[in-house]
């Protein structure tokens, strides 16, 4: 199974006899509620104009708990991440198609979540609403309730010690920009840094100019040149588990299986007792 999906190749399978669900998963990360902007609002950018069927996910509601002591986007409770789930209708027999609004962070989180919780079918539309060329629609639909029940799975999952000892024994690859990763500037976290080990591998270099992955083979050269080879265990964390999700799934389309670190950066800073390493060096 494919990790993505084209828009054409989205269009065509929703006129088929088993058309995908459709997720709209519109978020952004923004520091200008703290300056007094108005926070980006993705529920009114989908009532603005949607793929039609698509219906719309909130992130920091449905797909993680509140921010708390295990960081700013911590996994959501099960059971109400799975009646979410069902209300938009989700099943397990059917597939799910996620899209944000071009930068794939969001659509990623809805990708792992699914999969995490053992969903069979679930792709992100690459490059996101900008790459549809369909018509849009403003109407909210009302789906059939799904049957999907999260079953969580035994592996994908890291926790802070267990990102400090894959830092150690394979590769944990930090996903945010080089300048936070270095510690020369941090907008949102008590500190900058990086965890002791992590190597920097800012997720945008794994698109192009528009938006979409870069060809598997491509993106298996990258991670290559990262320290990832054959029968690595890799592990990816960010901020707070948003853009990391996105590395994840570019490891899927290299074909490369990766462990999430959810709480990310968010939780490992917050705790004065862990190292923090800065500058280019891992260590």
């Amino acid at each position: 199974m494919t990790a993505i999906i084209t828009a054409s190749e989205l269009a065509h399978e929703l006129t088929g006899g088993n058309p995908p669900v459709l997720l709209d998963v519109r978020w952004q990360l923004s520091t200008a509620k703290a300056a007094g902007a108005p926070a980006f609002d993705g529920r009114a950018e989908y009532a603005a104009g949607h793929i039609p069927g698509a219906v719309f996910v909130d992130l920091d509601r449905e797909l993680a708990a509140a921010p708390g002591a295990h960081g700013r986007h911590p996994l959501p409770d099960l059971t109400e991440f799975g009646a979410a789930m069902r209300r938009a209708g989700v099943s397990a027999g059917r597939p799910v198609v996620v899209y944000d609004g071009g930068q794939g962070w969001a659509a990623a989180r809805a990708w792992w979540l699914l999969r995490w919780t053992g969903h069979p079918d679930v792709r992100v539309l690459d490059g996101g609403l900008p790459s549809w060329e369909g018509e849009l629609s403003t109407g909210t639909p009302v789906p059939v309730e799904g049957d999907f029940e999260p079953a969580p799975g035994a592996a994908g999952l890291l926790d802070a010690d267990g990102a400090a000892a894959l830092a150690r024994t394979g590769v944990l690859l930090d996903a945010r920009a080089g300048e936070r990763y270095r510690g020369e500037v941090e907008p949102i976290d008590r500190v900058g840094g990086h965890i002791p080990g992590a190597v920097s591998a800012p997720t945008t270099e794994n698109v192009g100019p528009d938006g979409r992955f870069l060809p598997a083979a491509e993106l298996r050269d990258r991670f290559k040149a990262l320290g990832v080879s054959e029968g690595t265990e890799v592990g990816v964390y960010c901020g707070s588990g948003v853009s990391a999700a996105h590395e994840a799934l570019a490891l899927a389309v290299a074909g490369i299986p990766a462990a999430l670190y959810v709480g990310s950066w968010s939780e490992w800073s917050a705790d004065p007792s862990r190292p923090v390493a800065v500058g280019a060096d891992p260590q």
